[in-house]
């Protein structure tokens, strides 16, 4: 047997390593890395096999296959062969790899996008882990796997970092949830750590703060200056916390200026800046900063520094950022949920069970159709609900869609019916006849009849 893990993040690869450390993935066989590049432009980035921060942990496999290589000059994400194509694919990277597609354990990152998807494809007959990236694993996924795809998925690993909380991802298939240890995942950090910190300038001193940047206006989230008064909020609160330094690590695609203004407010605030552009994770660089606080928009690294450290944590924007995500379904909105309900003052989601509430509910509204079985959830949440509460992480538009409790009744009837008064499913089957009755009418005068 061999177990192929074709993993994309440094997150998924200290997931993978954490979960074989723990014992949760059987030492059965070879292991193999497929490390894959998706950045948009790959030759500018380095991938995970290529990080020196991340160096130490490739010893737990046998051996390293990147993938890029074999589909240079296409780019990962845009491999999608046609299904006529996927047993050649097969044979090929049966034999680029060295593995039998007859006997593999494939470990892969978000499963339903290229080029996992496709990978998941062309090894036909493999046995499906999927290693979480992040808060991601807690959303539904965004489109149904194919039958024969979601029939091999066996289980979902991921840190339990968000106590009690389980991931919806894949649930609807009957994948099984395995919670890596966060003291198994803490231990691998802290491996990374020892072993890439003379790579490192970035070292102790006077009592810091990890500012962590994400360029939500690349994403059309906010306006770049919107994003900019964010990132200098998040300094005034980092000095609050009593930093007496900033450790700005802004987003790779940020452009220069937006550290400038950083800057400027750690100056006015009279404490030290210094900006980090090496590609040690958030995790590992508040280890080694012994930080006082970390402060981010809706970072998976808020929640994982304050499960393995008890570190500080402050969420700035994520108000704004849930008001602006479209569709609903965004990918981001569970993330920004989770981040936002656990950083807020009062901790109101503190009660056991009650963060997962509302995370079923959101992961409803987002994906009806793949999470279906948990509208009961949803309905219970949304009528017991304050409706200022409720308005911070449904929008009326979509309860009113789901007919759901707190939609708007004049928005539902806007859905339904038009503004002349006749049902817009009336206006649809009459424009359907109209347009059966033309082609009737072009069908005689063509054929003369």
């Amino acid at each position: 047997m061999t177990q192929v893990f074709a993993l994309h993040t440094g997150y998924g690869l200290m997931t993978a390593v954490a979960a074989i450390d723990a014992g949760l993935v059987p030492d059965d066989g070879e292991r193999v890395l497929v490390s894959i590049n998706s950045a948009a432009v790959p030759e500018t980035n380095r991938a995970i096999h290529e990080s020196r921060q991340l160096c130490t942990l490739l010893g737990r496999f046998d051996r390293i296959e990147p993938l890029n290589p074999l589909l240079d000059p296409l780019h990962p994400t845009a491999w999608a062969p046609g299904e006529t194509e996927t047993p050649a694919w097969e044979r090929l990277l049966a034999r680029a790899w060295r593995v039998d597609p007859g006997d593999l354990d494939l470990f892969v990152q978000t499963p339903q996008v290229a080029p996992t998807r496709t990978l998941l494809s062309v090894f036909r007959n493999a046995r499906i882990t999927v290693v979480g990236d992040g808060l991601m694993t807690y959303a539904p996924i965004r489109s149904r796997m194919p039958r024969r795809i979601a029939g091999r998925v066996q289980s979902v690993l991921y840190p339990d970092v968000v106590p009690h909380l389980v991931p919806l991802l894949l649930a609807e298939v009957g994948a099984r949830p395995v919670p890596v240890p966060a003291a198994d995942f803490a231990a691998v950090v802290a491996e990374i750590d020892a072993a890439s910190a003379h790579h490192d300038r970035t070292e102790h001193g006077a009592p810091a703060a990890l500012v962590l940047g994400q360029y939500l206006a690349a994403l059309g989230l906010v306006s770049a200056d919107d994003e900019t008064a964010m990132q200098q909020e998040m300094v005034d609160r980092a000095v609050h916390r009593g930093a007496r330094r900033i450790v700005f690590k802004p987003h790779p695609t940020a452009p220069p200026a937006l550290a400038d203004r950083v800057r400027e407010r750690a100056a006015g605030h009279g404490v030290a800046f210094e900006p980090y552009r090496g590609d040690a994770p958030a995790e590992v660089l508040t280890r080694r900063l012994s930080a006082v606080a970390v402060v981010a928009g809706f970072s998976t690294a808020l929640p994982t520094v304050r499960a393995l450290y008890g570190t500080p944590t402050e969420a700035v924007g994520n108000t704004a950022v849930l008001a602006a995500l479209r569709p609903f379904e965004n990918g981001n909105r569970i993330p920004a949920t989770i981040v936002d309900a656990t950083n807020r003052p009062g901790d109101p989601y503190a009660q056991p069970g009650r963060l997962q509430h509302l995370v079923d509910a959101v992961g409803y509204c987002m994906q009806p159709r793949i999470t279906r079985h948990l509208r009961e959830r949803a309905e219970e949440l949304l009528d017991g609900i304050d409706p200022d509460e409720r308005a911070r992480y449904f929008t009326p538009r979509r309860l009113a869609e789901l007919q759901l409790p707190g939609g708007s009744r004049r928005l539902l009837t806007r859905l339904i019916v038009s503004d002349g008064g006749t049902g817009r499913t009336e206006e649809t089957r009459l424009a359907l006849r109209g347009a059966g009755r033309r082609a009737q009418r072009a069908w005689r005068a063509v054929s003369g009849r």
